[in-house]
């Protein structure tokens, strides 16, 4: 859909529409003409329109069902339309237009400057890790944390762990803030800026957990445009994918406990994981709701790595 069709059909719209169920419907035909890429929380034009309009209305999620009879403002009709070009046209995820996500039934706050929560650790944390963690964790690590969404969604799990957060953004690290912020556990997370384990100096960890980047190149040139609204630190690392997880399987021994665990994210990467060291016996996590890519290493294991 050209810039110029989408205008005269959004000046239409905002002429001939007038409650939120027309909204909802001109939404979800629009995106859906659009061919646009789902995948970030959505995955169809219904569930897209759907949160959009309801978003920009500021209808509470669980309410507007009751309201679809409601008119909106002009305000609120131009803001709309403001956001569905910027989807359309300009393939700005929604997460970014609303400035929001869920993951793990939790809401978080997200910006350019973090990846959008949509990691099958979800899955993980939703099952208490079993049957993999023995105990609830003491001290954990949330690597790469982004908005934070993981390291969070661990502490409302393990309710007497202290959770780090570290990445190497500034920015990342502020989001991170404003969301524990937001679920109010700053007596138990803490966020930290830090290149890998380069400010972590002397912790220990009996769960370490990270969605670091690891999409090669080839992936990384053939991603939707939707992807390529997020930050590129976050995405690609280095030809296969790799560079930084090299450097994570190098170090991470000197910060888990004997008893610790390392759970990491490398999706499409896996294989060149397994090509690049055949010595170790990943094992690899299956997951019903979806996804793949995620390996754990006891600290045991990492005793016996060796990275030329």
């Amino acid at each position: 859909m050209k810039s110029e069709e989408l205008t005269r059909l959004l000046n239409d719209a905002k002429t001939d529409l007038i409650t939120l169920g027309d909204w909802l419907r001109f939404s979800s035909k629009v995106l859906d003409q659009a061919c646009l890429y789902y995948g970030h929380g959505t995955d169809n034009a219904w569930d897209e329109a759907l949160q959009l309009v309801v978003w920009q209305a500021g209808i509470p999620w669980d309410k507007h069902s009751h309201m679809l009879s409601a008119a909106l403002t002009t305000l609120e009709k131009a803001e709309l339309c403001q956001a569905l070009h910027r989807r359309i046209i300009d393939r700005v995820p929604l997460p970014y237009i609303t400035q929001q996500a869920y993951f793990s039934g939790l809401l978080f706050d997200v910006s350019r400057d973090t990846l959008i929560p949509r990691s099958p650790f979800s899955e993980l944390i939703e099952n208490g890790f079993q049957p993999w963690l023995l105990n609830p964790p003491q001290k954990m690590l949330d690597l790469c944390t982004g908005s934070g969404c993981i390291g969070i969604a661990c502490a409302k799990l393990f309710d007497s762990a202290e959770v780090d957060l570290s990445d190497i953004s500034d920015k990342a690290i502020a989001i991170a803030q404003k969301n524990i912020s937001r679920h109010q556990v700053e007596e138990r997370v803490t966020a930290i800026t830090s290149d890998l384990f380069d400010n972590l100096q002397g912790n220990h960890y009996d769960l370490i957990v990270s969605n670091p980047p690891y999409v090669d190149l080839n992936d990384l040139a053939s991603m939707p445009a939707e992807f390529h609204h997020e930050p590129a630190l976050a995405l690609g690392s280095g030809h296969d994918g790799l560079d930084f997880t090299r450097r994570l399987l190098l170090e991470a021994r000197d910060y888990l406990t004997d008893e610790g665990i390392l759970i990491v994210e490398v999706g499409n990467s896996w294989n060149a994981l397994e090509d690049a060291f055949p010595e170790i016996a990943f094992t690899w996590l299956e997951f019903e709701q979806g996804g793949h890519g995620i390996f754990l290493l006891t600290a045991d294991q990492l005793n016996t790595i060796d990275i030329t």
